[in-house]
């Protein structure tokens, strides 16, 4: 595993120590707590320790995978609990984090599995929750149940998939485009090991997998980053988001901050989680178009400067990798080289 795209913050088991740290990014917060099912939720029990860097961390003893979790946040009269922005679990979109061990999957030999050439690919887009239900009534189908399926696939001649968005969304049942906690999978579809089974599975039969990852917006529903660490200006979203007029989206006012360097790392770290923790073979990047313009006549330089570091770190650590653009502008500088002052990116969508 890669460790600069591994991500920085969040719950990290230190199994050498027995115990897993904890830690988050709140630089408004004037003490921050972590509770759980391990110390019976108790709010002050567990003070974690801010650093120049406005990250607090703590170390606890004997929590284990799959213990619950949440950040207890003081700022002034306020007291907050809050999921953990990086959290690679959570109960479901409303609920509790929850501690993960990524080093308990055994992927085997997977790591020699070589996506097809790009001129040779038949992608399938596919939703997880409707491609193939097992349940009754509102029940979603899972990556196991679209496993079941996977005979079909390869008879249609298919050699890579193409997943709409797993990051935990609200609710149960949706296209995904409406991510709440970016670094957890899915409960709902199946979670952490769910998704890398069907990795794993889609190339033990040649079928390559590409993830659709949203970063034009986040949420708006059981949004735990909405004013995360109780500040914000203008009513907007606090430290994780814009709080100006850069904010506004077709999705609501939930923009990114990509001028915020905190925010960028949390961007940049999440799409290579998906290639280093989970072995994508690609990204489909949702609507470029509104993480570098608020709309045609207004540019976010830095949202493409954004996209230009993610796609150079991908192509430095994972040469090789489909990035595909839905920007649907013509826009010719989206594929070009970021040395050549382009995005990067591999492909994109157009109209």
């Amino acid at each position: 595993m890669t460790n600069d795209s591994y991500p920085s913050l969040g719950a990290v088991l230190k199994k050498d120590e027995g115990a897993t740290e904890f830690s988050v990014w709140a630089p408004h917060a004037d003490a921050v707590f972590v509770a759980g099912n391990f110390n019976d939720w108790k709010t002050e029990d567990v003070e974690l320790d801010r650093g120049d860097d406005d990250r607090w961390r703590g170390k606890v003893e004997k929590v284990q995978p799959g213990t619950e979790y949440k950040f207890v946040i003081k700022n002034g009269d306020q007291v907050l609990w809050k999921n953990d922005p990086s959290a690679r679990a959570m109960t479901n979109s409303a609920g509790n984090s929850v501690v993960v061990d990524d080093s308990a999957f055994d992927w085997g030999n997977d790591a020699e599995f070589q996506l097809p050439p790009w001129n040779e690919l038949v992608i399938y887009e596919m939703h997880i929750g409707t491609f193939h239900r097992n349940g009754n009534g509102d029940q979603v189908g899972t990556f196991d149940d679209a496993l079941e399926r996977l005979d079909h696939i390869k008879s249609l001649g298919v050699n890579c998939i193409e997943i709409m968005p797993v990051a935990e969304f609200a609710g149960g049942q949706s296209w995904g485009y409406n991510p709440a906690f970016p670094f957890a999978i899915e409960s709902d579809y199946g979670g952490v090991d769910g998704l890398k089974k069907f990795v794993k599975t889609c190339h033990e039969n040649g079928i390559a997998v590409l993830i659709d990852v949203v970063y034009n917006h986040f949420g708006p529903s059981d949004l735990d980053l909405w004013q995360f660490d109780g500040w914000s200006e203008n009513g907007k979203g606090g430290i994780y988001f814009y709080n100006d007029w850069r904010a506004e989206t077709p999705w609501g006012d939930t923009r990114p901050d990509y001028g915020r360097q905190e925010v960028r790392q949390y961007i940049r770290d999440n799409a290579l989680m998906w290639l280093d923790a989970f072995h994508a073979d690609g990204l489909r990047f949702d609507m470029t178009f509104y993480m570098r313009s608020v709309n045609d006549g207004a540019d976010i330089p830095e949202g493409w400067s954004l996209a230009q570091w993610i796609n150079h770190d991908i192509n430095e650590q994972f040469p090789g990798t489909l990035t595909i653009a839905e920007d649907l502008r013509s826009n010719e500088w989206i594929t070009k080289t970021t040395g050549e002052g382009g995005a990067g990116f591999g492909s994109q969508w157009d109209e």
